[in-house]
Formats: C-alpha cells, sequence, structure tokens
C-alpha cells in the first residue's frame, strides 16, 4: 500500500477511534496503489522474487518493478513441456535500478527467459533496509490525496454535473485521477527502451 491508513484518516480528519470507515479506506488506499501501478506501468511497492519474463535474444530488460534490490536468477524455456531451467548468469549491470543491461543474451530471439528479482520502494510504515530504496514522500502524498478526493466525492460518482440552485450548475470532472497526482506520477512512469 501507498499509504498508511492513519494518515489518510488524518488527512480527512476522522478520529483515529472511529473505525466505521476503515474498510471502506482501506479497499480505497489498495484500489488507487494498483491504479498508480497502472498509471505508471511499474509495481512500485517492493516486491520480492518478482518473475519477469522477456525474450531470450534481448540485451536490455526494462524492470516491472524498480528500483531494482537484487537478481536471484535468470531462467530460460524452450518449451511448455520442459518448463523453466535455471542458466548460468549472463552477468549484468543495473541501470540507475531501472534496466538490466545483460552482457550475452540467454537465447536466440523468440526464446523465452526470465529474471528472478526483488525490487520496488518499501512501503510506508516500515523502515528500509540495507540496499532498500523509501517510497519517495511525494507518491504517499499523492496516494493520500486521492484517497481523500475519492472519499470526499464518492456520492458524485459517475455524475457529469450536479445542479446547485435555481439553474446553475457544477461541471464534475471525469477524470479519475486528480491534476496533481497525474503530474507526479508521470515523474515515476516505467523507462522504456
Amino acid at each position: 500500500m501507498l499509504t498508511l491508513l492513519s494518515t489518510v484518516k488524518t488527512r480527512l480528519g476522522i478520529p483515529e477511534l472511529d473505525i466505521t470507515q476503515d474498510a471502506l479506506l482501506a479497499a480505497a488506499i489498495a484500489a488507487v496503489s494498483a491504479r498508480f501501478d497502472l498509471e505508471c506501468g511499474r509495481r512500485l511497492v517492493r516486491t520480492a522474487d518478482l518473475a519477469q519474463e522477456f525474450d531470450a535474444g534481448l540485451l536490455d530488460i526494462v524492470l516491472r518493478c524498480s528500483p531494482l534490490e537484487s537478481v536471484s536468477r535468470f531462467e530460460w524455456k524452450l518449451e511448455e513441456a520442459g518448463g523453466w531451467e535455471v542458466c548460468a548468469d549472463p552477468g549484468y549491470l543495473a541501470r540507475g535500478g531501472l534496466v538490466l543491461s545483460l552482457r550475452q543474451a540467454l537465447g536466440r530471439p523468440g526464446e523465452l527467459a526470465r529474471v528472478i528479482y526483488t525490487g520496488g520502494f518499501v512501503a510506508p510504515g516500515s523502515a528500509p533496509g540495507p540496499g532498500q530504496w523509501p517510497l519517495p514522500i511525494e507518491i504517499e502524498w499523492a496516494a493520500t490525496e486521492q484517497v481523500a478526493a475519492w472519499h470526499l466525492n464518492r456520492d458524485k460518482l459517475g455524475l457529469i454535473r450536479q445542479w446547485l440552485h435555481q439553474g446553475t450548475y457544477a461541471q464534475i470532472a471525469q477524470d479519475d485521477l486528480i491534476p496533481s497526482v497525474r503530474g507526479i506520477l508521470a515523474r515515476y512512469r516505467r523507462a522504456r527502451l
């Protein structure tokens, strides 16, 4: 999760002892965290032993979960019946924690390979260990604000306009992310080669 329930409750002015909204807010935090991953094209929260498949002929692999913490192993598969086989470490260079540049390809183009690795940012509420990266404060802030905006406007979801008084209406934005959040997430989009 990209923000803590206690942080969202503080932002909304909900007393810590009031648990009536906890399940709803926890579900919103999970949904916003998944939406941020989708917007950025990568998994933001630290994930251990993530298996990422790629064409065995590639030398540069853009990681789906970054920054890179460690690589466990490389595997390849020639056919479904054979399954995955561990292959020798081809030697690699981690570029900015975002791209793995292999010294040699694991196979020929069209063959399938995968890397098993740990990467991503340590979620709020946990202390990062050696070689780990804390979640940037601006992402936590963006997640908190997005959940708060959803919570405050959840009764208006699906509406195009709200009639206020005597023919006066307010046009309701249809974007699922608030503009300041979209701007922050743009800086964390997955790199492309």
